[in-house]
């Protein structure tokens, strides 16, 4: 673990905090070692009161009223020290009254808006309509992204087998995969459609293992970013359950990070030019964050790489700095650009052939180009015995060999990894028509080649 860097301005202060044993069954513990601390001051988020401010009171004008602990809760901050301070501000503002409350101490006193306050609200509406946890400074978010990025544990060859054991995978493949794995840089998988190249990017990704820090969003000259996505984070519960009284206890960290999952972020068709850069709502007047910056920490798998709108070759000039720099560039829509962590795996996964994509230049700059071909007779048995064993149908080699015999070597048509687990699907679905059990019956096995196979 690399050692916490110096304390400076605009840099998040790094709390080595451990808890004993590995309470949370992390993959990593000794990412809490380098967990954001938890802010005690409006100077250590990195954001001005301001912006602050304009959180806490378009919250208050959405909700009519909220006790302090709720204005802390949704900002994701501290009430002591930091939203207390903007509460306190607010007030001699005159932008909030108080309105009671139960319970001690001002955390506990319900605010509500002036009219004044009203107005206020207003005009940080009309300048975005983000409400939510406050955000991390983007100087904040490169620090401690850069300081959790480490040498990914070696991946042995035991390793890579036991997570390719789902896979039926020959050898010459393993082993080319095994140092690209290790390598974390750009790898280009490619090969006839339907051989797994998707379900190998997938299975490199877990391999990686470990869990990582996303912010809820990010801050930009005034602007926000959203970058946590739910369906591309999953997070890591850091709770160790009640004390006496009751309360929760929990890791004490920053809470506008969350622990989360290395991230698999899978786009295909969907990719454009567009997406690749900070995505502006009009409406909202904050932003989206492009698919790169979400997949920081794990794996970015451009899928069916060809198949989108714009061509390849655009794409990829779009990151040739990124490749070789791990560093990108955004742009606000005022024309600001600035840099940020390109921080993780890149596999770009195709059934065309490369040479026809991209130019010479760009392959170059992806030292990895691995072919995944068509299973072999051997490999094509193995995942039929696999499908049908998954399925609860009993495997009959004579049923596969009957299959070579009649359908492949007539067609000259090469194995796919993918026709197995088709052919078998249409074995259960003329199974449970005809209303008998599914097997590799000669007729029901035709009935299903009938319909699956096409003679060109």
């Amino acid at each position: 673990m690399a050692a916490n860097p110096p304390s400076r301005p605009g840099a998040p202060r790094f709390a080595p905090q451990s808890a004993p044993g590995n309470p949370f069954n992390l993959e990593n513990p000794a990412i809490l070692d380098i967990a954001p601390s938890e802010p005690k001051s409006v100077e250590d988020t990195g954001l001005k009161i301001g912006l602050l401010s304009d959180i806490a009171l378009k919250f208050l004008y959405y909700q009519g009223n909220a006790t302090g602990l709720a204005i802390a809760d949704e900002m994701r901050l501290p009430w002591t020290g930091v939203v207390e301070a903007v509460v306190d501000f607010i007030t001699t503002e005159k932008l909030v009254d108080l309105r009671g409350g139960k319970g001690f101490g001002r955390v506990s006193v319900e605010f509500v808006l002036t009219e004044k306050g009203r107005e206020y609200a207003r005009d940080a509406l009309a300048r975005n309509t983000y409400v939510g946890p406050a955000p991390v400074p983007i100087t904040q978010y490169n620090n401690l992204i850069n300081t959790q990025t480490q040498e990914l544990p070696v991946v042995s060859r035991d390793d890579l087998m036991m997570g390719l054991a789902h896979l039926t995978v020959n050898r010459e493949l393993v082993e080319k995969l095994g140092p690209a794995v290790n390598s974390s840089r750009s790898l280009f998988l490619y090969g006839p459609p339907g051989n797994g190249k998707t379900s190998l990017a997938e299975a490199i990704s877990n391999m990686f293992g470990g869990e990582v820090y996303v912010p809820h969003c990010l801050e930009i000259d005034n602007q926000v970013i959203k970058v946590y996505d739910h369906l591309n984070h999953t997070p890591v519960p850091l709770e160790l359950g009640k004390d006496a009284a009751g309360r929760r206890k929990t890791f004490e960290m920053d809470n506008r990070w969350l622990l989360c999952r290395r991230p698999a972020v899978i786009v295909g068709g969907e990719l454009t030019l567009e997406t690749l850069d900070l995505i502006y709502s009009e409406t909202a007047r904050f932003y989206e964050a492009p698919f790169q910056v979400k997949a920081n920490g794990g794996m970015l798998l451009i899928d069916d790489f060809g198949r989108q709108k714009v061509h390849p070759t655009d794409l990829l000039n779009r990151w040739i700095v990124p490749l070789e720099k791990r560093i990108d560039f955004l742009t606000l829509h005022t024309g600001k650009k600035f840099e940020i962590p390109f921080d993780q795996l890149i596999v770009f996964s195709t059934n065309l052939d490369p040479r026809e994509l991209v130019d010479e230049a760009f392959l170059r700059r992806i030292k990895y180009k691995i072919e995944v071909g068509n299973p072999d007779e051997a490999n094509y048995r193995e995942i039929f015995r696999r499908v049908c064993e998954a399925s609860g149908i009993p495997f009959v080699d004579q049923a596969v060999r009957y299959l070579v015999d009649h359908y492949y070597k007539p067609r000259s048509m090469d194995f796919r990894s993918c026709h197995p687990r088709d052919l078998v699907q249409l074995i259960k679905d003329a199974a449970r028509y005809r209303q008998i059990p599914p097997a590799l019956s000669k007729e029901l096995l035709d009935q299903a080649c009938q319909v699956f196979f096409v003679d060109l």
